[in-house]
């Protein structure tokens, strides 16, 4: 999942999820009826639900609860940070964002070795690189399957282009914008349309899309290095998307509805903007949020610049589980091809399974809520080709900063110099803790 993904649900979700993580209950680990009950700690939509009713089916000695559906990764990872240093109180199976592997990585005694259980025979079912960010950097422990990566698109709501008189057909879309700039000019004539609606959501996920394409087609990296030195205020690629972002800012295009809060729920919901950038993963965050309703409303279109990857998760079994093997054993089917290829019809995150992305159900696959548009097509096509960006101990916390700058200039509390050195200062600071 991503997803980044920083995950939030409406309010009375959110509450719930909260009070299942704030609980600590870890996992359950006795048996009911005779069944070992095996808890998996996620973070916002990863599909699962079809999945875990085949897996119990199959083992009917295996009662499977779910923790955290939709929740907020902020909220997350300190949580399972807590349980891991705790010894107790983690899932069975737990999620770990691609973001946070290295900061987890740090600490592989914290988890099962997979590599003791047989996973080495799984590594062809992974897209190379996937499988080497589950691995510690000497290659001796694998911690966690990969689940999902990101690719990109552009999420759009042809309604709204419809009523500021602009192309509605995907491909016609694609084209008004090859690059950011010409992003930007489309988002001005949207904007002198007067539809009551933003052209884009929120500032913050239109520049985390641009510093991940911009890094992973230069660098490799974007807030450390490889040798894990922070370089937010050296590396080109960070500044770039930082430009970029503050002209999108200055054309007064964003809604500024602050990612994943309420606000931004509500805003899917009134169809209150055009645009969002779109990996894969976020299609089944739009189709929840904007509801029903909004079917056949919302297409997919390219991405400006040239591809990305934003998102992605991997499944680990803590070795503070009183369940092992069991865990294991359901952590390999939910990572499988077909374990991934059932995530995707369900909430949409694409495969790091390169048998996956080669199956028809997702080469072949459409979206019906996105008006057909061929998400495997869409997104697996680059998906093989995809370029990862490295990520550094503390890049969750690091993100954080520079986006929170990101928000105070398109919230008008700084201008564009001011919220730089804010988020080169504030970075530095959080890359320190």
């Amino acid at each position: 999942m991503a997803t980044f993904p920083r995950h939030r649900l409406a309010a009375v979700a959110l509450a719930a999820a909260g009070a299942l993580l704030v609980s600590g209950c870890g996992s359950d680990t006795g048996a009911e009826d005779g069944k070992i009950t095996l808890t998996v700690d996620v973070f916002g939509q990863f599909g699962y639900e079809q999945l875990y009713q085949e897996y119990m089916d199959a083992n009917p000695g295996v009662k499977i609860v779910e923790r955290g559906t939709g929740g907020n990764l902020d909220e997350y990872s300190p949580r399972l940070t807590q349980w891991l240093a705790a010894g107790k109180g983690a899932g069975d199976v737990v999620a770990i964002e691609e973001g946070l592997m290295v900061e987890y990585k740090a600490n592989p005694d914290n988890f099962v070795n997979l590599l003791d259980h047989g996973a080495a025979e799984l590594k062809g079912n992974f897209l190379e690189w996937k499988w080497n960010q589950g691995l510690t950097a000497d290659g001796q422990k694998l911690i966690g399957l990969g689940t999902d990566v990101g690719g990109m698109a552009i999420c759009y709501r042809s309604d709204l282009f419809a009523k500021a008189g602009l192309p509605t057909d995907r491909e016609e879309v694609s084209k008004l914008w090859p690059t950011w700039d010409d992003y930007i000019t489309v988002g001005e004539r949207f904007k002198a349309a007067n539809t009551g609606a933003s052209f884009l959501d929120a500032a913050t996920n239109t520049f985390n899309t641009i510093v991940l394409q911009t890094a992973g087609n230069a660098q490799g990296y974007h807030y450390y290095d490889t040798s894990e030195n922070l370089v937010v205020d050296s590396n080109p690629a960070v500044k770039q998307a930082w430009d970029t972002t503050m002209k999108i800012i200055n054309a007064g295009l964003s809604g500024k509805y602050g990612s994943w809060s309420e606000e931004w729920v509500s805003a899917f919901k009134q169809a209150k903007f055009a645009t969002i950038a779109c990996p894969a993963w976020m299609t089944g965050v739009i189709e929840g949020y904007a509801g029903p309703e909004a079917k056949g409303k919302w297409d997919i279109a390219r991405v400006p610049g040239d591809g990305g990857n934003w998102g992605g998760s991997h499944l680990a079994v803590p070795a503070q589980s009183k369940h092992q093997e069991e865990a294991i054993k359901l952590a390999k089917f939910l990572t499988s091809p077909q374990g991934q290829i059932g995530a995707f019809k369900t909430k949409g995150p694409l495969p790091s399974s390169p048998q996956a992305l080669e199956d028809p159900a997702i080469a072949e696959a459409s979206n019906a809520y996105f008006s057909d548009a061929p998400v495997g097509k869409i997104f697996g096509e680059g998906a093989k080709t995809l370029k990862p960006v490295y990520m550094g101990p503390k890049n969750q916390a690091v993100r954080t900063e520079v986006e929170n700058a990101v928000r105070t200039v398109e919230l008008g509390q700084r201008n564009p110099d001011q919220g730089w050195q804010d988020a080169v200062n504030n970075a530095k600071k959080a890359a320190a803790k």
